[in-house]
């Protein structure tokens, strides 16, 4: 971090030019967005290039050595990626331009690329405590190194960072998450309230689900169907008129993205289903030729939902493969990946999530690898889904009272779940109705008290559960106030 402060200082004190180099996904866009106001701010000139996923692929690439010495660049900052980009970093510096790498991602075991500064506090020689910041957790520590203090209205483009990369909402990310989700809601940045008018939910009390599911995938879109400069220009936009027009253009990508998603979800379930052997593999690893690299990860992480295996979707292209992977608990994907290196072009990424290229005829070897690896790290068990429940309580504890304290906890997301309950020998005091498509609601009893429990996608149990029936039920709680005064149902997650 002290190199990193010391040489952004020096481009300020000689009026250099920097180049922002950031990732495609929302963690690479806020960071890439924070670092450019951080040196508007400084007085200094920056520009921002995010590779194209399609054209060039994740990461640092050698091309942009040429790029930055045409623009006059002296001082290259990566956010987001570059931990394991030796060979374009190598042509950065031959091109005499310094290198910054801001990145979270595991770094190969201890070596290090030879950049000028290296800031991932998942370095095997970073002292600091928290480990788990996102990109974008990083570049509000670096202005917190300059400037003394992070300012309070760029918390929310550090909120939005967070939550979207899925990393743990403890330590450091709660304190960013808690903090900058009332100033999504009242931002006053003219993209980040264009997307939330698109988005339809300007004026709502700012949940991470928001993040996750509404605002994060729209921002998401642009990268994945084209170029994710449009989410960017968005999130550094001082124009209300601009911001409107791009925040529509992410809404048709986000549709677009969407239809695209079903199609290759199909497809791939339709390949898995005709194929007793894929079908059998503790790893899933699906190909075709050119499925929309955009859409990738999602789809692998629907193919995870419905067979609760790590999965690995791959689009041929011209002979090459461009995979995502998707895991389960109990399964390290970098580590997985590690261990197949020699068949693979580059991969990278977490425990979770990662990305891959490999050539086409290297697929049904990796497959076999993959699935070699995860039989001698893989007991069986870790196949079968597991709901954790935090307690066992009885039905008239449930109170406005308990719903301030579990609220007490918030933002509730990764690393820091929603509480799940349980209440056993439960009867059923009225038959389950059908609202809208999936949705069930009835109401149990313990016999001192009677709630209402809702279950959302749900619809199969519909028949399933008789009136006068005894149940177990795994639920989280929520406050129903629905056209009344507020009370509390159930949840439910699911139903013995």
């Amino acid at each position: 971090m002290d190199r990193a402060v010391h040489r952004i200082q020096q481009a300020k004190e000689n009026t250099e030019k920097i180049l922002i180099y950031g990732d495609y996904d929302v963690d690479g866009v806020t960071s890439s967005a924070l670092l450019r106001r951080l040196l508007n701010h400084l007085g200094i000139q920056a520009i921002n290039y995010i590779p194209h996923r399609m054209e060039e692929g994740y990461g640092l690439n050698q091309e942009v050595a040429e790029f930055a010495k045409s623009q006059g660049i002296h001082l290259l900052i990566t956010v987001d990626c570059g931990i394991n980009a030796f060979l374009p970093i190598e042509a950065i510096n031959a091109a005499g331009i310094d290198v910054i790498v801001i990145d979270h991602h595991e770094p190969e075991g201890t070596k290090l690329p030879p950049a000028l500064a290296v800031i991932d506090p998942k370095r095997t020689d970073c002292l600091y405590p928290f480990k788990n910041l996102s990109a974008v957790g990083l570049v509000a520590k670096l202005m917190q190194a300059i400037l003394g203090h992070i300012p309070l209205e760029d918390l929310d483009l550090v909120a939005l960072g967070t939550v979207a990369d899925v990393v743990p909402l403890y330590g450091e990310n709660r304190i960013f998450v808690k903090n900058g989700l009332p100033f999504i809601e009242k931002t006053n940045k003219p993209g980040l309230q264009a997307l939330l008018e698109v988005a339809k939910i300007a004026g709502k009390k700012m949940k991470p689900y928001y993040i996750g599911f509404i605002l994060g995938p729209r921002l998401n879109a642009a990268g994945r169907m084209d170029s994710a400069n449009v989410s960017l220009d968005l999130l550094l936009s001082e124009n209300s008129a601009d911001a409107y027009a791009l925040a529509c253009s992410l809404e048709a990508h986000n549709l677009t993205r969407q239809k695209m998603q079903s199609e290759v979800v199909e497809e791939a379930l339709a390949m898995i289903e005709a194929d007793e052997i894929l079908k059998a593999q503790d790893i899933i690893v699906v190909h075709k030729q050119g499925w929309h690299k955009g859409v990738l990860g999602i789809v692998a992480a629907r193919i995870v939902d419905k067979y609760y295996r790590p999965t690995i979707v791959i689009s041929v292209e011209e002979g090459m493969g461009t995979g995502s992977a998707r895991s389960v608990d109990g399964f390290h994907l970098h580590e997985a990946l590690s261990s197949c290196a020699g068949v693979l072009e580059n991969y990278g990424g977490h425990k979770r999530a990662a990305g891959l290229r490999l050539k086409y005829d290297n697929i049904e070897v990796f497959r076999q690898a993959i699935n070699d690896f995860a039989g001698q790290v893989l007991p069986q068990e870790k196949f079968i889904p597991s709901l954790g429940v935090d307690c066992e309580i009885p039905l008239d504890v449930i109170d406005l009272n308990l719903m301030e304290i579990i609220s007490s906890m918030e933002p509730h997301g990764e690393g820091n779940p929603t509480p799940v309950f349980c209440s056993r020998g439960l009867t059923v005091k009225s038959p389950p109705s059908l609202m809208g498509k999936d949705t069930i609601k009835f109401w149990v009893s313990d016999g001192n008290r009677a709630i209402s429990a809702v279950g959302f996608g749900m619809g199969s149990f519909k028949d399933k559960v008789k009136l006068g029936a005894q149940v177990d039920l795994a639920y989280t709680l929520s406050i129903d106030d629905w056209n009344k005064a507020p009370t509390v149902q159930l949840v439910l997650k699911d139903i013995k």
